[in-house]
């Protein structure tokens, strides 16, 4: 794989800056949970927003483009009793329509909506509802039509990368920044289970990403977890991407491993005290350590009375509470200065005490 020719720490999505030291972008991902209603779509939407997640994503296709009529059903998808993949996909289906109300209803709750295309006539079709980001699926990653499609939108790309290898990895950016998307990539870590256990998450390959692509990571989340929202955040996630649902009861390939709204919301709430905690990231200390710098740091102090014009000697001196007086790495360059005036045992010592 090549080198990155620089690093992108901040790619702009809509009003947002998403990258280095920016608040953590938490998708909400309907997908298919919508089971092919329109009025359960407007209901994910409004849960999401009552979640506070920035961005609620819906997935783009027509069934008969996406898959053959004898295309099996992947395991996880085998629970919903379809006999075929494409029979599946078709009651899953929106039609374009209904992705505009969708879009429209996005826009009038103060959410952003976004779209996984698996086809390069998908683009088209979010391109037509004034999309102002892409997101690509992990089986995708080696699609190269609707990559090389989707690159020449012009918008920002989020790129997940499950089940591929680092060198399949490699080959897609290494792709998308021939067609110009270098300074518009953010690529998440996604471990394609459905679900996935906690230690199968591998939350380090975040970090692994943005050191070897020079791009703004974060996590395509396929756990059922909720508190693994600040784990991710402080393994460097600048990008938060969870399934939810209405009902993880409901007869559908995705409900069991989706988050219901309560657990959506806790998500949220996680990621958000991670960024917190985490802070700037600046060196230095903060107010809240003011008080406890000056009482508990220490200073030089006088050991024993010294007497005015008395050169100082290291015997006349010790090191104690509080701080505020000569630091105690002052102590060497006090010797041999004379006092100005008397100078009380025990009394903190200062530069204008001395000559």
């Amino acid at each position: 794989m090549s080198s990155p020719p620089r690093t992108t720490r901040v790619v702009r999505l809509g009003e947002r800056l998403v990258g280095e030291r920016q608040p953590v972008l938490v998708i909400a991902e309907a997908g298919v949970n919508h089971d092919g209603s329109l009025d359960q779509a407007l209901r994910l939407v409004d849960v999401a927003v009552a979640a506070g997640a920035d961005v609620v994503k819906f997935q783009v296709f027509r069934a008969t483009e996406l898959v053959t009529a004898s295309a099996a059903t992947a395991e996880y998808q085998q629970a919903s009793g379809a006999a075929s993949q494409r029979a599946l996909l078709e009651r899953l289906e929106l039609s374009e329509h209904d992705f505009a109300r969708l879009a429209a209803h996005c826009r009038a709750s103060g959410i952003e909506f976004l779209g996984t295309p698996f086809s390069p006539p998908d683009v088209e079709r979010l391109l037509r509802l004034d999309v102002r980001a892409l997101k690509i699926a992990s089986t995708d990653l080696n699609n190269a039509p609707l990559l090389r499609r989707a690159a020449l939108a012009g918008l920002p790309l989020i790129v997940s990368t499950g089940a591929s290898t680092a060198d399949e990895i490699g080959a897609a950016v290494d792709g998308l920044r021939l067609w110009g998307v270098g300074e518009r990539l953010i690529l998440l870590h996604c471990v394609s289970g459905y679900p996935v256990p906690l230690d199968a998450a591998n939350l380090g390959a975040i970090g692994t990403l943005r050191t070897r692509f020079g791009v703004p990571c974060g996590f395509s989340d396929h756990t059922q977890a909720t508190d693994i929202a600040g784990w991710a955040v402080a393994a460097g996630a600048c990008v938060l991407e969870k399934h939810f649902t209405l009902d993880q009861t409901a007869c559908g390939p995705d409900h069991a491993m989706s988050l219901n709204p309560g657990q959506l919301a806790a998500y949220v709430s996680a990621a958000r005290q991670a960024e917190r905690a985490l802070g700037s990231g600046e060196l230095g200390f903060s107010a809240l350590e003011a008080n406890v710098r000056a009482v508990a740091r220490q200073s030089v102090v006088a050991a024993t009375r010294i007497r005015a014009g008395t050169a100082i000697v290291a015997e006349m001196l010790t090191v104690k509470r509080p701080g505020g007086g000569v630091e105690p790495a002052g102590l060497d360059a006090l010797l041999g200065r004379r006092a100005v005036a008397d100078i009380a045992a025990d009394t903190v010592l200062t530069w204008e005490m001395v000559q």
